[in-house]
């Protein structure tokens, strides 16, 4: 069979092309410029896209599809309730001498702790050094007055239907807040706002979004993924068959 062998082109002569003039040239930069000082913008508004379409899809389709923060939307129940500093409510109760309820006021009021790190899902993606902020998780545990028959904490969320749960020990580390912002911003309904639980050191699936509830229990009682087949332990790199990276 003989084989097609292209024509040899000549670099000095016509086919080369035309080459672009100066006022193409500088247009075509003042575009690339245009599109970076968009790009925020423009992610933001595709992030909001996603999180409202998430937000009625019960088949958890829109999970799969990126966008340009690197982060998938994802939601167990079919609907979740919009809530803002007046609805807002977050109760610490079980195990403690002092059940306690927070407002969003009382929360942003409350010494804040930031921390960046790598986001890590346990479906393979990650988003690396995102800042999160909020309260230490141990400082509300204090404040409620753990009981010495304690063991762990239980969260629950507005969602009506999500779950997760921590070892006391575990939920006692400084890398693990009650957090109020992401990336230096508000979180946002999509994000799990206005308020959700970051764990650090584990799998995303760990940071319960839409976070309602902080009760503590005398031992870990497995949480939603957990309930399906997912590691209690979720240690990033050391849990669900996975061999990532540690969070940075």
């Amino acid at each position: 069979m003989n084989e097609h062998v292209p024509e040899r082109v000549d670099e000095e002569g016509p086919e080369r092309g035309t080459p672009i003039g100066r006022r193409v040239f500088l247009g075509t930069l003042a575009l690339g410029a245009a599109g970076v000082a968009a790009a925020p913008p423009l992610q933001r508004g595709l992030e909001g896209l996603l999180g409202r379409a998430a937000d009625k899809d019960p088949t958890g389709l829109t999970g799969l599809l990126p966008n340009g923060g690197g982060f998938r939307y994802y939601s167990v129940a079919s609907s979740v309730p919009r809530k803002n500093a007046a609805t807002y409510r977050l109760t610490v109760d079980g195990l403690v001498d002092h059940p306690t309820t927070y407002t969003l006021s009382d929360l942003r009021a409350l010494p804040q702790t930031r921390t960046v790190r790598d986001v890590q899902c346990v479906t393979g993606w990650r988003v690396p050094a995102t800042p999160f902020e909020g309260v230490r998780l141990s400082r509300l545990l204090d404040a409620a007055g753990v009981r010495p028959t304690a063991g762990a904490v239980r969260f629950t969320c507005f969602d009506g239907t999500y779950t997760e749960s921590l070892t006391l020990e575990q939920a006692r580390r400084a890398d693990v807040l009650v957090a109020l912002r992401m990336r230096d911003e508000d979180l946002d309904h999509s994000h799990g706002g206005p308020v959700r639980l970051y764990v650090a050191p584990m799998y995303f699936y760990k940071s319960a979004k839409w976070l309602s509830g902080i009760t503590v229990t005398d031992e870990v009682r497995p949480g939603y993924w957990e309930e399906r087949g997912y590691d209690v332990d979720a240690w990033v790199g050391r849990s669900n068959g996975r061999d990532d990276e540690p969070t940075n």
